[in-house]
């Protein structure tokens, strides 16, 4: 079983941690900040659903904004996300190489590929854009280039992911969550075509009853890039 412990490779390494005051220092501190200095950051974050519209095609892409029946490009605001996967074993962190990373989203005016909406908003079966997979490099890394999603009534803004390792033994993990993004951001983005056709969203971080069971864990950092952003999650698995 995954362990969600919410807590990070720092207060693992230190002792606890309570109201954001550290344990007395000792003489024994010094290597041990040394040691962290180095260390990936490695966080254990909450699970969430896997919701409605998981489909496993096994599409081994980096660039998930193509549909590959027609090579169409999905429109919307860039994202390049970054994933840096890592393991907690004991009281170190690595680095996890040869994870499965699946990603899925909606697009700019909130449809999933792969489905009939159940109100005939849209019937996009046989379809396949905004979803792939990546394994993580040697230093745990998957990435992925994307559009920032758009919204559908009822969820705040939202991308998908699943970190799996060794589906084929006994011993293979799966972990299962949401990124969200700072509704600033979002609103800002959401002005702009193809986004704003759909209107303003009903639904903010919030609003979103699944946000709420640790969504302030899962936001994803993001920084300006050429065009759109860029967002890197740092997420450690304890896995025993």
């Amino acid at each position: 079983m995954l362990l969600l412990t919410g807590v990070t490779a720092a207060s693992l390494m230190m002792g606890k941690r309570v109201s954001g005051q550290s344990m007395p220092r000792t003489p024994t501190q010094t290597p041990i900040k040394r040691a962290m200095a180095v260390m990936p950051s490695c966080v254990v974050r909450p699970q969430q659903t896997e919701g409605p519209y998981f489909v496993d095609e096994k599409l081994n892409r980096s660039d998930i904004r193509f549909e590959p029946s027609d090579h169409s490009m999905k429109k919307g605001v860039p994202l390049r996300l970054v994933f840096r996967v890592s393991q907690l074993e004991g009281n170190i962190c690595t680095p996890l190489k040869g994870a499965i990373v699946d990603v899925w989203q909606c697009d700019a005016l909130g449809v999933y590929s792969g489905f009939q909406d159940i109100n005939g908003l849209f019937d996009t079966r046989g379809k396949k854009f905004l979803r792939g997979y990546q394994i993580t490099d040697a230093i745990g890394k998957a990435e992925f280039v994307t559009i920032y999603p758009g919204w559908y009534p009822g969820r705040t803004v939202h991308i998908h992911f699943k970190i799996r390792t060794d589906s084929a033994s006994p011993q293979g993990h799966e972990f299962t969550s949401q990124l969200y993004f700072d509704d600033s951001i979002t609103d800002r983005v959401h002005a702009q075509a193809p986004y704003a056709k759909k209107g303003q969203r009903n639904s903010s971080n919030e609003d979103d009853r699944i946000f709420q069971r640790g969504g302030n864990e899962l936001i994803l950092p993001l920084a300006r890039e050429t065009a759109g952003y860029v967002g890197t999650f740092d997420i450690g698995l304890q896995m025993t």
